[in-house]
């Protein structure tokens, strides 16, 4: 995207102008303009935390998105199955599913039957997983600090909490567009 010239753009709701810099004037639109708020705001700033990130795994490391994806989850939670990671991710199974075998074939991580369910398989990361989400996660939580730095420490606090507070009242959140 080039930067534009610096403009106004118009508030909704406040009847406030922002000065935006640099903002295509549909993105400006979009941030401000925009009944729909919270999920364009979220979306924008996972998109410019997951792109990048992504870009910079394959490019540096080698893993794909998926593969990066189940490492992750498995540096969290170590133990769990790619159902686990898909009921956490949103993202399909079939996709997963090929993270887990290019990290299988890496040898980063290994699959075993569940010994009190055989059905389930349970994913745990090898030596050379492990060391792989200790290079990666650090230039993860640094991307995500660099983005929030506008935000003094007691707005990050506010900001999860809000978030938190949102994401706890997902029960009450629509499945259906009537």
């Amino acid at each position: 995207m080039t930067a534009k010239p610096a403009r106004t753009a118009k508030n909704k709701g406040t009847g406030k102008a922002k000065q935006v810099s640099g903002l295509h004037p549909m993105l400006a639109a979009k941030l401000w303009e925009n009944p729909c708020w919270l999920s364009f705001r979220v979306n924008f700033v996972a998109h410019h935390f997951n792109q990048p990130v992504y870009d910079w795994v394959e490019a540096v490391h080698g893993l794909t998105a998926p593969e990066h994806v189940v490492l992750y989850a498995l540096a969290l939670k170590d133990g769990i199955t790619a159902d686990d990671i898909v009921a956490s991710t949103a993202r399909p199974k079939n996709t997963l599913s090929r993270g887990v075998a290019g990290l299988m074939q890496r040898k980063m991580i290994t699959r075993r039957a569940d010994p009190k369910d055989r059905r389930r398989l349970i994913l745990t990361l090898t030596p050379r997983g492990r060391q792989m989400a200790e290079i990666t996660i650090p230039a993860l939580v640094a991307h995500e600090a660099a983005m929030a730095s506008a935000l003094s420490a007691a707005e990050r606090r506010t900001l999860k909490k809000l978030l938190d507070k949102v994401i706890l009242n997902q029960s009450n959140w629509p499945t259906i567009i009537a």
